[in-house]
């Protein structure tokens, strides 16, 4: 049986990173992946680049004004070449990346644990077992899908990773979620050319946002045609021999048939833990089958760590890198960096245009006994939205009264993701509001739009 200094099991952005700083300080390194088709994790293959390649194309597509729905399928199909390509060729820089490393053995192949040191390796060449003096567990998590009639045999169904491989633009898609993953589909698909119907069983639309971002947010989206319907439940899906019929109950218990030609489930990811066999190592699992961790991502086996979507908690590739940065350090560096550490924790969505926001909303604040000041700016204000015809949006901060530090922010606007940085920065940093309301900002810029909302605040 071949021995390593560490086994990481999960090719994603903290396994990567972390097997590539192991194999550099002279570990000896075993890396597992259960494909061939995601060296690289789920952001790279399946996660954020496709997504944001096809959010790219679509804004392209949405913004030339093609006549009829042929030519919008063209550019579809193009855009879907143009992502197959850009992530084909990622993926294979990444698996390069560490197959030139000399420490790091890559094995392709399903893992589960056959004791809490011993992982085994199910490929194409059969079974095999490797030991580990240290294991890492970064196996990400995957669609859940809803227990609805119909749904698992239908021809039509798709996730989002399987939609995103579809070649034909679907003239009408219906979205099971109103989620930040079926918002981002949603906005993607409509700008392509697609009808696009979103059904939620939650009758509040976006309801970690405030009532007035979420307002501006559902309007903007309802004017690209998608239509959302709230309350909805869903009874069952059937394929016909053109596409498919969607069943679901509205708020009134009223019986209702939807046409579609694909739908799209986004209720929700789920860590996967299920196949690894976690029993047998004596790791726990939590109540919703994420690995129990503590604040140094250490699970209930001391050698065995986990990070990453897999234990839950904040599903973004730039957790599992940070989660990596936390391992690495107790294992070489001060040993005082902690997930506690992690005060403002920025997110965006990529629907057209991005919401991104960071720390408290506005009801959140009050929740939590802030006497607060808010200021409140439409995105149509703003000298480099109006020049670039990016208007729509609404810019929110909210500030606490008695320190004038900023406790929030939200932004619904161009650019979004990129101003929300400042915003965390300033954050972290303890600045007060006035340090973003008389910065020096280059100009026409989005970012020099946070001189006139905090200079709003009261």
């Amino acid at each position: 049986m071949k021995q390593y200094d560490a086994i990481i099991i999960g090719f994603g952005k903290g396994g990567k990173t972390l097997a590539a700083a192991l194999a550099k300080k002279g570990l000896k390194v075993a890396i597992i992946e259960k494909s061939k088709l995601m060296y690289g994790g789920t952001c790279i293959n399946i996660g954020c680049i496709p997504t944001k390649s096809l959010v790219h194309f679509s804004k392209r597509s949405q913004l030339t004004n093609l006549k009829n729905f042929e030519s919008k399928a063209a550019a579809y199909r193009l855009a879907i070449d143009k992502k197959t390509t850009l992530i084909s060729g990622l993926r294979q820089k990444n698996f390069d990346n560490l197959d030139n490393l000399d420490n790091v053995k890559i094995y392709t192949g399903k893992a589960s644990f056959a004791s809490s040191n011993e992982i085994s390796i199910l490929g194409d060449d059969g079974l095999i077992s490797i030991y580990g003096e240290k294991i890492y567990i970064n196996t990400g998590a995957s669609t859940i899908v809803p227990n609805i009639k119909g749904i698992s045999s239908s021809q039509h169904v798709y996730t989002s990773t399987s939609l995103m491989e579809l070649t034909n633009l679907p003239q009408k898609l219906v979205i099971l979620g109103a989620g930040y993953i079926g918002l981002e589909f949603s906005s993607i698909y409509a700008n392509f050319g697609s009808e696009v119907v979103v059904l939620d069983k939650h009758s509040e639309f976006l309801s970690r946002e405030d009532r007035d971002i979420a307002r501006v947010v559902q309007s903007t989206l309802e004017k690209k045609g998608i239509e959302f319907r709230l309350g909805s439940e869903i009874q069952s899906v059937h394929d016909i021999v053109h596409g498919m019929v969607v069943t679901y109950k509205d708020q009134d218990n009223v019986i209702h048939e939807l046409y579609a030609d694909a739908v799209l489930i986004a209720a929700g990811r789920k860590p996967n833990t299920e196949s690894l066999q976690l029993q047998k190592a004596g790791v726990t699992v939590t109540d919703r089958g994420a690995i129990k961790v503590d604040e140094r991502l250490q699970t209930t086996i001391p050698h065995i760590y986990a990070m990453g979507d897999v234990v839950g908690g904040l599903q973004y590739t730039y957790i599992s890198l940070d989660d990596q940065r936390i391992i690495f350090d107790n294992l070489f560096g001060t040993k005082r960096r902690t997930t506690e550490d992690r005060l403002h924790v920025p997110y965006s969505v990529f629907i057209d245009p991005p919401l991104s926001r960071v720390g408290l909303s506005e009801d959140q604040a009050l929740a939590e006994g802030y006497e607060i000041k808010i200021a409140v700016m439409p995105a149509s204000a703003i000298p480099r939205a109006k020049l670039t015809e990016e208007t729509e949006g609404i810019l929110k901060a909210i500030v606490d009264a008695k320190t004038d530090l900023i406790l929030g922010c939200s932004l619904f606007c161009s650019d979004s993701h990129e101003m929300i940085n400042i915003i965390q920065i300033a954050m972290e940093t303890g600045q007060s509001y006035t340090y973003l309301r008389d910065h020096i900002f280059t100009h026409p810029t989005m970012s020099e739009s946070l001189n006139d909302l905090f200079q709003l605040i009261h």
